[in-house]
């Protein structure tokens, strides 16, 4: 799937949770100064910020399937590497990289094992490949209370509960069968604080990923009758969201 939305909109649905799994991610994928890193399914860049800072910008490289997003990752870091490709067909030699990241991307991919295998292609043996998804599955996601809120509204919905990785040991089972070695799996969380229904919900409303395309699918009542529902669900003035992503990482 790829997210044919403005980077902007994304930063605004993802980016605030995004942006504090990024600091999480790279510490559990090891990320130190001098790595050479890549990061798979960039986006506008909320891991790629973390990585540049952690390394440094020149060993960074970064990737993405999405024009809109590849436009908005050059025009904010001016000197990065960053191809327009998908996980699966990685434009860069075997062995460049130190550490290999998709923070959120594996459920997105059209093959996951072979995405994660290129991954590995593309790491030194002996460095790290890791990747993370939110426990979909569980209803633990930042997303959890508006595909509640439409299930409870039709049963019928199609949510992202299904989507590789999205369910625990699911992703430690496609990072096996993509060749990685010493897999291990953990629990990455961060805690969001909202300050409006209003401000959590707008971003919704953007077409941002399988929520916006739902969004889309509704006719103006429906649409209203989810916002209501999503708000009933939701405490008065601000609440804090915490949301879980399962993680994985093995040796290339």
């Amino acid at each position: 799937m790829t997210f044919d939305v403005a980077g902007e909109a994304y930063g605004r649905f993802m980016g605030r949770y995004s942006e504090p799994l990024a600091t999480v991610f790279a510490d559990w994928a090891g990320v130190g100064r001098g790595d050479r890193v890549l990061d798979v399914g960039c986006g506008p860049g909320a891991l790629t910020a973390v990585l540049r800072e952690r390394t440094a910008p020149g060993n960074v490289a970064a990737a993405d399937p999405s024009a809109p997003f590849v436009e908005s990752i050059r025009s904010r870091f001016p000197d990065l590497e960053v191809h327009r490709c998908p996980a699966e067909q990685l434009p860069f030699g075997d062995a460049q990289f130190d550490r290999a990241l998709a923070q959120l991307v594996v459920h997105f991919m059209q093959d996951p094992v072979t995405g994660l295998a290129e991954m590995a292609r593309v790491t030194r043996p002996g460095g790290t490949v890791a990747a993370c998804v939110w426990d979909l599955a569980g209803d633990r996601s930042p997303l959890s209370t508006f595909w509640s809120a439409a299930r409870r509204l039709d049963p019928s919905v199609a949510d992202e509960s299904e989507r590789a990785g999205a369910r625990k040991g699911h992703l430690a089972q496609l990072a096996t069968e993509a060749g990685l070695t010493e897999v291990e799996s953990s629990e990455l969380r961060v805690v969001v604080t909202h300050p409006s229904f209003e401000e959590w919900w707008e971003p919704y409303t953007l077409g941002v990923g399988p929520a916006g395309d739902h969004m889309a699918s509704l006719d103006p009542r429906a649409r209203d009758d989810l916002r209501e529902e999503c708000r009933s669900a939701l405490p008065d003035g601000a609440f804090d969201v915490t949301a879980v992503a399962w993680a994985v990482r093995g040796r290339a």
